[in-house]
Formats: C-alpha cells, sequence, structure tokens
C-alpha cells in the first residue's frame, strides 16, 4: 500500500554518517523518506525503521546510483511505494582515496565524477519529468568546502565536486520556470563514521582554524537542507550555503 504523509524525498546514500541524518531530519518535518544505499547494504532497512521508531515515515531502497538501470528502477519503486519524488538530496558518496597530482589516473578521476556528476545526472533523467509535470521541486546538492579549499592530494576530488557546483548552477537556472529550485550545501570538514581514522592531532588543528570554535555536526548540515527542501525556499536557488563555522572567512 502507497504511504502518504506530505511531500516525497529521496537522500541517496542515506543508510549512515551525514545522510542518514539528513533522512531523519526530513522525516522529523514532514517528508515521507526513500533511505538508499548499495544493494546489501543492511543499515538501509535499520534506518528506515529507526525513522518510523520516531513517528516518521520512510522505506528503504537499495539502488546503485551510479548504475543507469538501477537509478531507472529505485525511481519506480519510490513512485509505487511513497509516491513520486518531490526533494531530491544528492549526498551519495564512495571512496575518497588521497594521491598527488602527478598519481591520480583518469580511473580515479572518473570514479569521482561517477558520484557527483553522472548519479545526479541519471537521477535528474528519472525524477525531473515528473516534477517538471508538477510544476514543483526541490533539488539539494552536498558538495564540499574541498571544491574552492583543496588541500594536497584530493585533486580528483575537489575537480569532481566542482563540477558538481557547475552542475548545480546550470539546473537552477533551466528548471526555475517549472518551480523547481536546485542549490547546494557544502559542509565544512563534519566528523562521522567514515572518519574515525582521522588522527585526534588532525582534528584539532582543523578546529583551530575554525572562527566559531567547535567542530560543525550532522545536524547543522541537516537544518540547511531541510529548509532548502521546504516549500517556504521556493525563491531560492542557484545558491551555495557553506557551513563551515566562519573558516572560509579566513584567520
Amino acid at each position: 500500500m502507497a504511504v502518504t504523509h506530505g511531500r516525497v524525498a529521496l537522500v541517496t546514500g542515506s543508510s549512515r554518517g551525514l545522510g542518514a541524518v539528513i533522512a531523519r531530519r526530513l522525516a522529523r518535518d514532514g517528508f515521507a523518506v526513500a533511505v538508499n544505499g548499495r544493494p546489501g547494504d543492511e543499515q538501509v532497512a535499520a534506518i528506515g525503521r529507526a525513522i518510523g521508531a520516531d513517528g516518521g515515515a520512510a522505506a528503504g531502497f537499495c539502488a546503485d546510483v551510479t548504475d543507469e538501470d538501477q537509478v531507472a528502477g529505485l525511481a519506480a519503486a519510490i513512485a509505487g511505494r511513497l509516491g513520486p519524488v518531490d526533494v531530491l538530496v544528492l549526498n551519495a558518496t564512495g571512496p575518497q582515496p588521497e594521491a598527488a597530482v602527478t598519481e591520480v589516473t583518469w580511473a580515479g578521476h572518473l570514479a569521482q565524477l561517477d558520484f557527483f556528476v553522472k548519479s545526479p545526472v541519471l537521477l535528474g533523467r528519472a525524477v525531473l519529468p515528473a516534477m517538471q509535470a508538477r510544476r514543483y521541486g526541490r533539488i539539494v546538492h552536498i558538495d564540499s568546502e574541498v571544491a574552492h579549499r583543496p588541500p594536497p592530494g584530493r585533486s580528483a576530488y575537489a575537480t569532481a565536486k566542482s563540477a558538481q557546483i557547475g552542475l548545480t548552477l546550470s539546473w537552477a537556472r533551466e528548471l526555475a520556470p517549472f518551480g523547481i529550485t536546485v542549490n547546494t550545501v557544502a559542509p565544512g570538514f563534519i566528523p562521522v563514521e567514515r572518519h574515525a581514522d582521522v588522527p585526534a592531532s588532525a582534528k584539532e588543528a582543523y578546529l583551530a582554524s575554525v572562527p566559531a570554535g567547535r567542530m560543525g555536526t550532522p545536524g547543522d548540515i541537516a537544518h540547511a537542507v531541510s529548509f532548502l527542501a521546504s516549500e517556504d525556499a521556493g525563491f531560492i536557488t542557484g545558491q551555495r550555503i557553506v557551513i563551515d563555522g566562519g573558516r572560509s572567512l579566513g584567520t
């Protein structure tokens, strides 16, 4: 039986980390949330159950969002279970290896582009026609401060994130007449599970560069995403919100 609970939001890569917190925040704010992770990821169902236990509406959908056939199946499955996607949060990411410029291969660049350009393009093709027909939609990309503050060894990641920002701007201009907004949220370093091996000294050095005097939290990002996903944010498009405690201002 289809679930109806306000607008429907798909959060890619939402079985853990930042994506899981965004999914839970959107559910708290009244969205029916499609939780997504790779096939075989048991956390997808677990996050869906956790949202339900908190009184929200959610369902889990396993799909590789860099695979065209799986993306088409994902959109159809969500529409059948929750309804057509009104809000698309592009959060999915993969491994982010570090390598010197002279060591990064083209395959290494393509691996990053798969998540930050190919996946949004595939998902857009799957959900945008219905958004255009309804003349309503919200798309929120999750990029990174690294796009404009790339440390050594992250050239492939920074390049793909910069391409994602370009995609955001072009989509925003083209889709605005259809009532579809397209924005991006750029977190600073937000420690989540994937950063468990980051040395304490590295975290301390980063913290010393943040004027706000604290590390950001997944909740800080989720709050901004939920606002951009809301009906009240309909006149905000083509914008990039950097959430870094003022770090981009310099010291």
